[in-house]
């Protein structure tokens, strides 16, 4: 019987296989169709037993099946349903409309599978082998689902729509000749991505890309020695959360719930630049206990990145750089030990709302934190920490960070203005300690009272002058401005005289610094 004859009666064929025989049967009846040996040695898609003809099909009659099949049997709903089925030639459904239900597990494909604006309205291919998969603008109307498959150059499903989840879980994809492992640029995903415990030889690229809910990279591993990026996501949109978190290996709870006890906990861990550049994230990016193995030009690049929430608790970095230039968060959640050390943070125009360190982070860490940030001075990481920790109520803290600030403000000026700098630091330490400057002018004044009771101080004028009084003369000297009428009556010579000038010079010095520390009070009430 020739092709399409008598199908829309569900007439079989008269060229095929035994094997295809059987696959044409189950499809009418929406069954399974299980070809698998029983051994677990011989079933395995991706071992070298070889499955000989007994259990091979031919990739035209499954695209026969899906684009043009036979009707149902009575009381039936068709669809493909294959286990441990070889398929041969190449699955070319391009540009085809496939309305039956698809799965296949634990299936080897001898060639590319080629979907490119393919609609389905749902496709599963679970612990399958297949050489390359091409699916660029596929359309499904629910799930797309490859966990645990093998693609050995590369899977493409750029600009592709899944109308639910795309599911990559378990995946091992190796690189295609472009140097990608998994090409989804433009993709969008209705609900969520979920690639726990990926194994990714080369880049994966989700440029564009928008996920609805969230993208799991739990457990991941991106290898890229090849090329610089090993994940490439400028513009990422995902609805709720980025996780590049652990998953518990061996178990069903791997969907970031507490795994069971004894439960094997697999970190993601990437080998090569990350770049999340311009992405937007409605919950959160979470980092918690991620490990990034660069280059020293690579980098985590996370440049005007917006979200509430960056958890930024992975292993610590040892090459490489952490740049979050432009970023905006709400609220920051660190560790003190997850941040690399100087010149390998970049924050300029980093902005945040809230710290919740996790574990103890004293303020000493984190001006370290700061200084390794600004390999040049620029005052803005340190104003926008200072008003952050204000807003949580620790004042004290912020007039440290801001003292800071002047320490390393310091650092840039000629000998003169740092000279200068060090005499506020030592006296008043910039107007920060004003209580020190009323220490200070406390022992200039006793010092000052006793030293003048010895001090020889003939009037300037005979009769027209007060009594002789050496406290309030020294504290006329220290008190700018304000006249107690003792300086201008009596005169000094000698070693007198520039004790008297160094004791106006110190009072100015401690007056300007105690208004400028009083008015940043003001400013901040």
């Amino acid at each position: 019987m020739t092709e399409g004859a008598g199908i829309r009666d569900g007439d079989l064929p008269d060229d095929l296989t035994a094997a295809e025989a059987g696959m044409w049967q189950a499809f009418r009846n929406g069954s399974v169709y299980d070809l698998s040996s029983g051994d677990t040695v011989v079933d395995d898609p991706h071992g070298g037993h070889p499955w000989g003809e007994e259990r091979t099909v031919r990739a035209r009659i499954v695209c026969w099946l899906l684009l043009d099949g036979p009707p149902a049997l009575a009381g039936r709903v068709s669809s493909l349903k294959l286990v441990g089925v070889q398929v041969s030639g190449t699955l070319d459904l391009a540009g085809g409309t496939v309305e039956p239900y698809v799965e296949m597990r634990g299936c080897r494909f001898e060639h590319e599978v080629l979907l490119p604006e393919a609609r389905f309205t749902t496709l599963r291919l679970v612990d399958c082998s297949v050489p390359r998969l091409e699916a660029a603008r596929l359309h499904t109307e629910g799930d797309l689902h490859l966990p645990r498959c093998r693609f050995h150059n590369g899977v493409r499903i750029t600009d592709a729509h899944i109308g639910t989840d795309l599911l990559l879980s378990q995946a091992v994809v190796y690189r295609d000749r472009s140097g990608r492992s998994i090409a989804g640029d433009g993709m969008n995903v209705g609900q969520d991505l979920q690639a726990e415990m990926l194994e990714s030889h080369g880049e994966l690229s989700l440029r564009g890309a928008s996920i609805g809910v969230s993208l799991s990279l739990r457990g991941a591993r991106l290898v890229n020695p090849y090329t610089r990026l090993a994940l490439n996501a400028p513009q990422l949109t995902v609805g709720r959360t980025l996780y590049l978190t652990p998953a518990g290996v061996g178990s069903p709870l791997l969907s970031g719930r507490t795994p069971a006890r004894g439960t094997r906990v697999q970190r993601f861990e990437c080998r090569g630049g990350v770049r999340l550049d311009d992405g937007r994230f409605g919950d959160a990016v979470d980092l918690e206990r991620a490990r990034f193995v660069f280059t020293d030009e690579q980098e985590l690049s996370m440049r005007r990145i917006q979200t509430p929430e960056l958890r930024f608790l992975g292993e610590r970095m040892e090459r490489g750089r952490v740049v979050l230039s432009g970023a905006r968060v709400v609220n920051l959640m660190d560790r003190a030990d997850a941040w690399p050390g100087p010149g390998l943070l970049h924050m300029g125009g980093f902005g945040y709302e809230n710290l919740v360190p996790r574990g103890p982070f004293p303020l000493e860490r984190r001006l370290e934190w700061v200084a390794a940030a600004t390999a040049e001075y620029n005052p803005e990481p340190y104003e926008l920490l200072a008003s952050v920790l204000r807003a949580g109520g620790e004042d004290e803290d912020a007039r440290e960070v801001l003292l800071a600030k002047q320490r390393r403000r310091r650092e840039t000026l000629p000998p003169a203005g740092k000279l200068w700098g060090y005499v506020q630091d030592w006296m008043v330490a910039y107007g920060y300690r004003p209580g020190r400057a009323a220490v200070w002018m406390a022992i200039l004044w006793a010092a000052g009272s006793v030293a003048f009771g010895y001090a020889d101080h003939p009037p300037i004028k005979g009769g027209e002058h007060p009594t002789w009084n050496p406290t309030l003369f020294a504290l006329d000297l220290l008190l700018p401005v304000i006249d107690l009428g003792q300086v201008g009556f009596w005169q000094l010579s000698g070693v007198w005289q520039w004790v008297s000038a160094a004791m106006i010079l110190l009072g100015w010095i401690l007056a300007t610094t105690v208004a400028a520390g009083a008015t940043r009070t003001l400013r901040r009430s």
